[in-house]
């Protein structure tokens, strides 16, 4: 038996991995276990949940893999700090003494993080390298071409390369400081978002707006070239040396300071939003189309932070550039854990690779379960009033009538999924078919911006008739935005054309008003028996009441908090908000059954309980 375990940590989203002689054993990001959003700390939870999840200790460990090369990204920092000295001397001064103490001794602070237990070698690709391999490796193809775009590793932010059987080979890269990662936060930054997590709502905010500033992007910040290689003016961008994403220089362009966060949005930051993203989906088909033609290759793999861009990654697979993508399903740093596990596996150890029709990372639920027994003897000491279910049947259909009747349902099955998006293992759904649900589950249940799309969950065999997609197209891990079809999309006589900004809200333009964007886009999950059991047969109890087979599905939690992994975490969240019903394996609470359950108050809660 070889065990190899795998760590992101330091720079953002830690996670750990664990594979055993080639399988994917477990994966976790340490934010589920802390609570604080995309936790940058050494990954001791996680690393704890792999290894009971294996029954292993960390002697046992044959090799451990962190997912980057600090060394080479020291020497990038000094080498741009210098580079623009003496400007920048600040954030120097506030970045090194980390760096000093902590992440230039990461052999050391590894051993230590496991008790000094683990003796044998560390091993350390670089960033690009875990990447493709998280890409590749888990992928259903044989062989592919490999696209990784991010922010920064040490010093490339894009790679391009090929995988075949066990081997993955990078050949071309994007070096810093010319970043289609920094770019696009660049511009969250400027629209008023928080950097390395509000860009999801950049990429929502920009359906609201008309791409006006797109030329003016391209004219102005960015050459790019026809094979998607770019150079940006870096007098525009204040990363390299500042404390800063943008300059002086970048706000005089575009006429305005950035938007002060959680002001009013204006119709100006939506067209702004619509132009960098419609840059950004340029870019990714250039890039997509020259990896086509120079590697010859079918299949594409994804990985990095800009691979979780559904929309780009949609128009890839609508264009046809190749005939079949595969997205890592944790596309940013905490898959870097994953991958480099599997690059010590296959590249390392020259191990074979046995390929699956569909993919290896088995839905991406690797993270902790809880069994049935658990759940009934937290909720027991709790003091929750609740329903057991003997069968699956019983449950599935009980919870399908809860949705029919739009009730907003909190869902905790099996295991937490590895990524940053709900699969339906720790998620909130709702019917999507409902006028109103968009709006309530925004503002009273994630307490989040309003104009934020929510994402369908879609039986496998029936996609191809709500969404335009091939049929039976594969989006288990919600990657993909695909058009809602045009016989699903309710004829407005031209009253769409009146409204501007968030008052295209107002307008249902599908018979899925709860899951279609304002420019008819969906992200689309398709669930399938094989991947996801139980809430498969959820949405098939569901499609047999109503006959649709869409639910919403959006994650299990509220604005700005980590995503739930706990019996716990998901009735404190259940508590604290105006969700109807609370599913924890056969369990189901409902709300107006709970004691304060008018309350909505988490530390009313809390006390009354004592489960703080």
């Amino acid at each position: 038996m070889t065990a190899i375990l795998g760590l992101s940590a330091f720079y953002h989203d830690s996670a750990a991995a664990l594979i055993i002689d080639g399988q994917i054993v477990a994966a976790a990001q340490e934010e589920r276990f802390t609570r604080k959003k995309q936790d940058d700390n050494f990954p001791t939870h996680a690393i704890d949940y792999c290894l009971s999840e294996a029954k292993l200790k960390p002697g046992q460990l044959d090799f451990v893999g962190f997912y980057d090369k600090p060394f080479l990204k020291f020497e990038r920092l000094l080498e741009t700090y210098l580079s623009f000295a003496p400007r920048g001397f600040k954030s120097f001064l506030m970045a090194m003494p980390l760096w000093l103490k902590q992440k230039l001794h990461l052999p050391r602070e590894i051993r230590k993080g496991l008790g000094g237990s683990h003796t044998r070698r560390i091993i350390f690709p670089e960033h690009h390298e875990s990447h493709a391999a998280s890409a590749f490796f888990p992928s259903p193809f044989e062989e592919a071409a490999i696209l990784t775009i991010d922010g920064v590793g040490e010093w490339a932010t894009a790679s391009f390369g090929t995988g075949r059987g066990n081997k993955i080979s990078l050949t071309h890269e994007l070096r810093f400081p010319h970043s289609l990662g920094l770019l696009y936060s660049a511009f969250t930054y400027y629209c008023g978002f928080k950097v390395n997590s509000g860009e999801y709502k950049l990429m929502g905010l920009a359906p609201y707006g008309e791409p006006k500033y797109a030329d003016l992007i391209l004219k102005n910040i960015i050459d790019l070239k026809a094979d998607g290689s770019f150079r940006m003016d870096q007098s525009y961008f204040d990363y390299c040396h500042g404390l800063r994403m943008t300059s002086e220089k970048f706000h005089k362009l575009f006429g305005a300071p950035p938007r002060k966060p959680e002001s009013k949005l204006t119709e100006r930051d939506m067209d702004i939003a619509a132009s960098i993203q419609k840059v950004t989906e340029e870019i990714m088909l250039r890039m997509a189309r020259h990896l086509r033609k120079t590697t010859g290759m079918k299949n594409l793999c994804l990985a990095g932070g800009v691979a979780l861009n559904c929309c780009g990654n949609g128009q890839i697979v609508r264009e046809g550039i190749f005939d079949e993508i595969w997205v890592q399903p944790a596309a940013g740093d905490a898959g870097g854990a994953l991958g480099v596990a599997l690059l010590i596996w296959h590249q390392l150890l020259d191990k074979p690779r046995a390929v699956q029709s569909r993919d290896a990372q088995r839905g991406s639920l690797l993270g902790p379960g809880f069994t049935d027994d658990a759940v009934k003897s937290f909720l027991d000491k709790a003091g929750a009033n609740y329903r057991s279910f003997d069968s699956d049947d019983a449950l599935c259909e009980f919870v399908a009538d809860c949705l029919a009747s739009e009730n907003v349902v909190g869902w905790l099955q099996g295991r937490m999924e590895f990524g940053p998006r709900a699969l339906g293992s720790r998620s909130i759904l709702g019917d999507a078919r409902s006028t109103k649900l968009q709006s309530v589950m925004n503002l009273k249940i994630k307490f989040r911006e309003s104009f934020r799309p929510f994402a369908p969950s879609v039986l496998e065999e029936r996609v191809a008739e709500f969404f335009e997609t091939r049929p039976r197209e594969q989006s288990p891990y919600m990657l993909l935005v695909a058009p809602v079809r045009e016989n699903q999309r309710i004829e407005t006589n031209g009253s769409a054309a009146a409204l501007k900004g968030l008052d295209k809200l107002k307008l249902i333009r599908s018979t899925l008003p709860a899951v279609t964007h304002v420019d008819h886009s969906a992200r689309i999950q398709t669930v399938d028996a094989e991947r996801h059991g139980r809430y498969y047969r959820l949405l098939k109890s569901f499609e047999q009441k109503t006959g649709c087979p869409v639910i919403i599905n959006t994650s299990f939690n509220v604005r700005s908090e980590p995503i739930v992994c706990t019996p716990e975490h998901a009735l404190r969240c259940f508590m604290a908000t105006n969700m109807d019903v609370l599913v924890l394996e056969r369990c189901v609470l409902l709300k107006k059954d709970q004691p304060n359950a008018k309350q909505h108050d988490i530390d009313a809660y809390l006390a009354a309980f004592d489960l703080d």
